[in-house]
């Protein structure tokens, strides 16, 4: 799991600009919250795989335990899958920069890596999501924020991997859709503790609230509960 450490000067500075306290959200109601699942795929997880990220293996308990809370609250759970699938000229970028092929591979849908990791616990109840860009919000990455929003969804509990880069980016669009976010500190992983804390630093600082499962948990309400 990775060490957790966000520049104590930094929140102090953020808790005495907002009035004594830290978190913009106090309060997490749960009909209007979604917990969003990046990428936890067998690409991401398993030993071997050209994408592997060791520490997302660590976290399934946690994003677990998220997903029981959502559902307990009258929230929604939402695993986002990754595939690059008829994407080389549309994001040729990309493919252009570096070599792909491995992971192009690795996430074409039907193949064991672009299959949700087999720990989690994912019910009929939630929603599945295909992606195709890091950020789950862009445009013609995939329809989540259409179906969020049909759903009454106004918050985003965001967990998975990489935690500095398709979570980052799809916490950094969904805050400028207006979205509330809560970013997990122990619910996301990265390849090392130094990007996994530079992103938790840059999102607490603009993008949203971050916090542990264990207090994103208590911030959790059910029914329709005004926000503080």
């Amino acid at each position: 799991m990775h060490k957790i450490e966000i520049p104590a000067d930094l929140i102090a500075q953020l808790t005495r600009a907002r009035g004594g306290k830290l978190n913009r959200y106090e309060t997490l109601v749960g009909p209007k919250t979604a917990l969003v699942v990046i990428d936890l795929q067998n690409a991401f997880m398993l030993p071997g795989m050209p994408v592997e990220v060791p520490a997302a293996r660590e976290i399934v308990p946690n994003v677990n335990r998220l997903a029981a809370a959502v559902r307990r609250v009258g929230g929604k759970v939402v695993w986002v899958q990754m595939t690059l699938v008829d994407q080389r000229e549309a994001w040729s970028v990309y493919f252009n920069a570096d070599s792909r092929d491995a992971a192009y591979d690795a996430m074409i849908p039907g193949s064991k890596g672009y299959e949700l990791h087999a720990e989690l616990d994912v019910r009929k109840e939630d929603l599945i999501v295909e992606k195709k860009r890091y950020s789950a919000f862009i445009q013609r990455s995939s329809d989540i924020d259409a179906k969020l929003r049909a759903l009454g969804i106004d918050t985003v509990l965001m967990t998975g991997t990489l935690t500095n880069v398709c979570c980052e980016s799809s916490a950094r669009d969904a805050m400028m859709l207006n979205y509330k976010v809560a970013f997990v500190s122990d619910a996301n992983a990265a390849l090392n503790d130094t990007e996994h804390n530079a992103t938790l630093t840059s999102i607490v600082r603009v993008f949203g609230d971050v916090g542990s499962t264990d207090e994103i948990i208590a911030r959790l309400v059910p029914g329709n509960v005004g926000t503080a």
